[in-house]
């Protein structure tokens, strides 16, 4: 049978001094209430079930929250679940400020785990928006229509990161700016490399 505790690789990201220890040391125990795996994924407490991610703890400045990898897909019967921003297609938060905001609704936290681990169960998967969707920088245009290695080395990254890279150069207002990142990322995409590799 499955043992599902904390696991010792992850304790040091809830002993760490922080301001929201309380509050993680909650979503802790709801998340490994409900059966799930405790793995360090991207820094973070990531909590899978049949090696599949279900949702992840992690801490801002502002808030910690839950973040459901398969949010989109989820019902949200509650209305909680937030999309960070409208470039994130997938994920879906639930944010919290205080342990009350937690335990106000924890039954409802994990009603969506077991959402969330019935959608792994079924295999479904979020339909993401391919990469041909997504806005070309004018400035990074140019660079590919001059460079045939740099368009060969970007067109062969895996479309998450081609996407990382289409996102991060369109989002400045000004061209200046926007040709700087080009610049700037040129060397990494030639080397095969994604935006935060």
């Amino acid at each position: 049978m499955t043992e599902y505790s904390a696991n010792p690789k992850v304790d040091f990201y809830f002993e760490k001094e922080e301001k929201w220890q309380v509050e993680l040391e909650l979503l802790r125990s709801i998340a490994l209430d409900c059966y799930l795996n405790e793995e360090l994924k991207w820094g973070s407490p990531c909590y899978t079930f049949d090696k599949a991610n279900i949702v992840l703890i992690h801490a801002f400045k502002e808030y910690c929250a839950f973040l459901f990898f398969k949010g989109a897909l989820m019902k949200d019967a509650d209305n909680i679940l937030i999309q960070q921003t409208e470039n994130v297609q997938a994920a879906r938060q639930v944010r919290f400020t205080c342990v009350d905001d937690i335990l106000n609704v924890k039954d409802s936290l994990k009603r969506y785990i077991y959402e969330a681990a019935e959608i792994e169960k079924a295999g479904l998967k979020v339909e993401l928006k391919k990469v041909s969707e997504f806005e070309i920088a004018e400035e990074f245009q140019v660079k590919l229509n001059e460079n045939h290695d740099l368009k060969k080395a970007f067109y062969d990254l895996t479309p998450g990161r081609q996407r990382a890279y289409l996102l991060h150069f369109s989002q400045p207002k000004q061209s200046k700016t926007r040709e700087a990142r080009v610049e700037k990322n040129i060397p990494q995409i030639l080397a095969g490399k994604g935006l935060n590799d």
